[in-house]
């Protein structure tokens, strides 16, 4: 039994790992790598195994990270089954299509402009779709089942995103047997769309995600009445709050908070909210079709057709030229991707806002080294955008206790029911893994390397 690993070993993004066991080979997520454009060139390369041998592909949830290089997994030759929810089947298909269309873009810019550097597309749409053939079983949370002889598989709630799991593999060869628990990426408890994590189960080894593991968020109370502040401030000045936004959860939580501030009087009722992504407009709609995901609260809330992800004054904007509309608006709220403003409609909203001293940049998630939201983040006077200069005057916040991933005591109590002997900690820049990792007590800690090789 053996355990390799074939990304987020050493970053964050990029999730691939792969468990060898009784002559089969499980792959555990195959992602994009995200961020810096040094980094995106790494998804051309080899994966570090062979495509063709890999005989199932369990996937933790659909973000670009864990789902995004299936496409290339199966135009390399993979054949093989891939198990995951009903929920996460739905937005990875959703994920993947988005993904190969804006590659079949960025070619169509390189050819335009042979002289400027583009990273290299590494599928289209017609691998993507080649890719859903190969979804089969659906997991059901808490339902183990069984993968190949000697291996069983048991997804577990990991309230991160919609169709969401952490995911147990008991695995025999021989006389030997081993358990051993991904965490994928885990949520927060408390939050309002989803059930809370459940905390991992008894296990030999856990790998686990470390995205936080230097800090803790802040409360969530104190980070809702942050966005309506600087929405209300941002409006009485005249100007667009403009906000960054992951099509996945990230959107769908906002729209609730939105339509929460206005029944609760914290923002005017008839607000213009525009929601200026097509992937997250689809995304909202594979949300509402899976109530088997949500609280209990919220599966209320939408039988009673009280439509909690529906502010008064939403409007969805569907083509380019819709989008383009609102560069004319002022007094709205804009929720456009992506999230980390490496790409989509945000950056033409940060062309026409960034300098405007009446407008705030509202970033809700996390942002990767490398990318433009880290550099405005970080306090860039200045950004380069679609060849021209554009100063920051606009209002810059960061609201970090909206982010989807647990924070440090949450990936510490998470992991603390597994009793684990050994602890590998993968998917996080080096600070916030080496934080976690002088946490941990009781397990041997190991923070893998790229392609590193480990026997169970």
């Amino acid at each position: 039994m053996r355990i390799s690993f074939h990304g987020a070993a050493g970053g964050v993004t990029g999730s691939c790992h792969l468990i060898e066991c009784a002559g089969r080979r499980v792959l555990i997520d195959c992602g994009l790598f995200q961020g810096s454009r040094e980094l995106e060139e790494d998804n051309a390369d080899p994966f570090g195994f062979d495509a063709a041998a890999i005989d199932t592909l369990l996937l933790t949830h659909a973000h670009l990270d864990h789902c995004g290089r299936i496409p290339l997994l199966a135009k390399r030759g993979f054949r093989g089954e891939i198990v995951t929810t009903a929920a996460t089947r739905d937005l990875a298909r959703l994920v993947m299509m988005d993904s190969a269309k804006l590659q079949e873009e960025e070619a169509d810019r390189a050819a335009r402009h042979p002289g400027r550097r583009h990273p290299p597309s590494v599928y289209g749409t017609m691998d993507a779709m080649a890719a859903f053939d190969r979804f089969g079983r659906t997991a059901k949370i808490g339902k183990p089942i069984e993968i190949a002889p000697g291996i069983t598989a048991t997804f577990g709630e990991a309230g991160h995103i919609l169709g969401s799991a952490w995911i147990r593999l008991e695995l025999e060869e021989g006389a030997k047997r081993r358990s051993i628990t991904f965490s994928g990426d885990l949520g927060s408890p408390g939050r309002p769309l989803l059930p809370d994590p459940v905390p991992a189960p008894p296990s030999d080894a856990i790998v686990m995600e470390t995205t936080y593991g230097d800090r803790d968020h802040r409360a969530l109370d104190a980070s809702i009445e942050e966005l309506y502040a600087a929405i209300r401030n941002t409006i009485r000045h005249g100007g667009n709050a403009v906000i960054p936004t992951f099509a996945l959860d990230r959107a769908q939580e906002i729209l609730f908070f939105l339509h929460q501030g206005e029944r609760s009087g914290e923002l005017p009722r008839g607000l213009p909210v525009y929601l200026d992504s097509p992937m997250a407009i689809t995304a909202t709609e594979i949300y509402e079709s899976h109530p088997e995901g949500f609280r209990d609260e919220l599966r209320a809330m939408f039988a009673a057709n009280r439509e909690p992800l529906e502010p008064d004054g939403l409007q969805l904007v569907h083509d380019t030229k819709g989008s383009a509309r609102l560069n004319r608006v002022s007094g709205a709220v804009i929720l456009a991707g992506s999230g980390m403003c490496t790409g989509g409609r945000i950056r033409h909203h940060l062309a026409h806002n960034l300098s405007r001293k009446d407008s705030a940049i509202l970033f809700v998630g996390y942002a990767a080294q490398g990318t433009l939201a880290r550099i405005i983040v970080d306090g860039a006077k200045t950004i380069r955008l679609f060849g021209n200069e554009v100063p920051v005057r606009a209002r810059i916040h960061t609201i970090n206790g909206f982010s989807a991933h647990a924070g440090q005591q949450e990936l510490l109590d998470w992991a603390k029911g597994a009793g684990a002997k050994t602890t590998f900690l993968v998917h996080g820049e080096e600070k916030a893994t080496s934080a976690l990792a002088a946490k941990l007590k009781g397990t041997k800690v190991i923070i893998p390397r790229m392609h590193q090789s480990v026997e169970l």
